[in-house]
């Protein structure tokens, strides 16, 4: 399955230190990882909120592959929209997670502030 992140820079940052294989860990008040489903509504979160809420006003969507078998364990959940949906991942298993993702984070998308 593909799947899409939003981020932004200090989030990117931490991705490439980590080679492009994984996601960061969370913050104690962020229980939840949440790749989203589709480009366009990862599109809509990095322009919209990474650009507005960001320091350096820029928002990225990341790309990447992961295993069919591991992620059919976690439910698809809509939260606006019909194409807003997400997957809701416990940030305790991220790690597991990230051993699932197939080849590298890919960084498909830019926006800096208008």
């Amino acid at each position: 399955m593909i799947l899409y992140r939003p981020v932004g820079t200090r989030e990117l940052e931490l991705i490439k230190a980590d080679g492009y294989e994984g996601y960061p860990q969370r913050l104690p008040e962020q229980p939840i990882f949440y790749p989203v489903l589709n480009e366009k509504y990862a599109s809509e979160i990095a322009s919209q909120w990474n650009v507005k809420y960001n320091n350096d006003h820029r928002g990225y969507v990341t790309e990447f592959e992961i295993d069919d078998e591991y992620i059919r364990q976690f439910e698809i959940h809509t939260v606006g929209n019909t194409y807003h949906q997400e997957l809701w991942i416990p940030a305790e298993e991220l790690e597991i997670f990230n051993r699932h993702i197939i080849g590298k984070i890919r960084i498909i998308k830019e926006y800096p502030e208008d």
